[in-house]
């Protein structure tokens, strides 16, 4: 089988790559790797979700689902340092890149591979690719470690499925609304 993002334990060779992108007027510079998603650049995804979702609380436990190398993770602590952020996946090599960007940074940020929540917000580029039924059953899994009045933000590609994507969060008990459509990505606010 061939490896994806989504490996746990990614066997390809780490070269790594210096990932630049702006948050708030700050450039940043992160390390990326191959075997982890979008390794070589920031996703044009995280880049809308980044840029049009709304602002973190300025307290409270964040998680970045699904952290990559950890560009929303960072840029979750950069906007609220008194916030617990949290950064989670399933690939062991995209945890250790989050956990040493974030040192880099000087951001605290709580790397692991789960956590039982609760969360005040989530923000996450879903791993669309891992296939319709490992998808819900991630986002099932992890909405429901939202707070009471929490609530997830999400970016989608259209054409990888955000509409039906939000029929569906919609049908199990997740409302869900679209907040912006920026170059055929879909933010999403579910609850």
């Amino acid at each position: 089988m061939a490896e994806h993002y989504f490996t746990a334990a990614p066997s390809s060779p780490a070269a790594t790559h210096d990932v630049p992108f702006r948050v708030d007027g700050r450039d940043l510079v992160l390390q990326a790797a191959a075997g982890v998603f979008s390794g070589t650049r920031l996703d044009p995804g995280t880049a809308v979700l980044l840029e049009h979702a709304p602002r973190p609380p300025a307290t409270g436990r964040l998680l970045d689902l699904g952290c990559g190398y950890g560009p929303i993770a960072c840029a979750l602590s950069l906007r609220s340092p008194a916030a617990d952020v949290v950064a989670v996946d399933v690939n062991e090599r995209a945890r250790e890149l989050t956990a040493a960007n974030a040192a880099t940074l000087g951001l605290a940020v709580t790397v692991t591979a789960d956590d039982d929540g609760p969360f005040d917000a989530i923000w996450s580029n879903p791993p669309i690719r891992i296939g319709k039924a490992a998808l819900h059953a991630l986002l099932l899994r992890w909405l429901g470690r939202l707070a009471p009045e929490g609530v997830a933000y999400l970016v989608v590609q259209r054409n990888l499925g955000s509409d039906s994507l939000q029929r569906w969060l919609d049908s199990v008990g997740h409302p869900t609304e679209r907040l912006t459509s920026v170059r055929g990505y879909r933010v999403l606010a579910t609850r």
